[in-house]
């Protein structure tokens, strides 16, 4: 009997220990794209980083897992999620409902407004659609952004539509483009800082947050991603991350 019993916690023992070192060397690869700063992107080193990818590493931590960092072109990114490229999308994808038919989200953990942008000589009230006819706007193609210039606008104005954020911000500064309508935050980074331009329009509110998005199955990993994104909250670290990138709460 005393045989079975060492027998037994010999096998407990080593079923625990498997499990924590399967816990620890299990990979996770999450999609950013890049640059979205001040949300994901590469230092004047080359080494990645923003807002996003401190609380992913964070949350990685918190998981106790191994995460590798992917670069992913936006208007690809449902698409390689689904066809497991990666495994987490961390990306400030805004929760919609068109996205959680194909995708599951975590719980939102941040939100910020979509910001105008333009010249200083811009003065148009983009809100008086009569005054906006003809007007080229610029939005990151796929995002919250484009939808709400797609609905509120389409047919009044020219939409242009652009891989990534530093194309478009490009293209506002060749003056092809008449304002923007981005992040805010990214507008901040991005337009702000170069002089001659300006926030042209009060900030809209737009969905219900950004979640970090997953394949539908992966309803365990979804819950695992809760449960850290809020211990992060309740221990500072979210709070610590991010006020090195904002001065304002971005917090859900």
């Amino acid at each position: 009997m005393k045989k079975l019993i060492v027998a037994a916690s010999c096998a407990l023992a080593m079923t625990m220990a498997a499990g924590v070192a399967q816990a620890q060397d299990r990979n996770l690869r999450i999609a950013f794209d890049v640059p979205y700063e001040p949300f994901e992107y590469k230092d004047d080193n080359g080494e990645l980083t923003g807002f996003e990818v401190e609380l992913a590493d964070a949350m990685c931590e918190e998981m106790n897992a191994n995460c590798d960092f992917v670069i992913q072109a936006w208007d690809g990114m449902i698409p390689g999620l689904l066809a497991r490229k990666f495994d987490l999308i961390m990306s400030s994808m805004s929760i919609t409902p068109e996205r959680a038919e194909r995708v599951l989200f975590s719980e939102p953990y941040y939100n910020t407004p979509g910001g105008w942008f333009g010249p200083e000589g811009f003065d148009t009230d983009v809100t008086d659609m009569e005054a906006m006819e003809g007007k080229t706007v610029g939005v990151q193609r796929g995002t919250t952004m484009d939808t709400y210039v797609t609905q509120e606008m389409g047919g009044v104005v020219n939409i242009k539509r652009y891989t990534t954020a530093e194309d478009m911000v490009l293209d506002l500064e060749g003056q092809r483009l008449d304002v923007v309508f981005v992040d805010y935050p990214v507008g901040e980074q991005t337009v702000l800082s170069k002089d001659g331009f300006k926030e042209v329009a009060e900030q809209v509110k737009l969905g219900e947050g950004v979640g970090v998005a997953m394949r539908k199955r992966d309803a365990d990993l979804a819950e695992e991603v809760n449960s850290a994104l809020r211990t992060l909250k309740e221990d500072g670290t979210y709070d610590t991350i991010m006020e090195k990138y904002f001065e304002y709460d971005i917090k859900m």
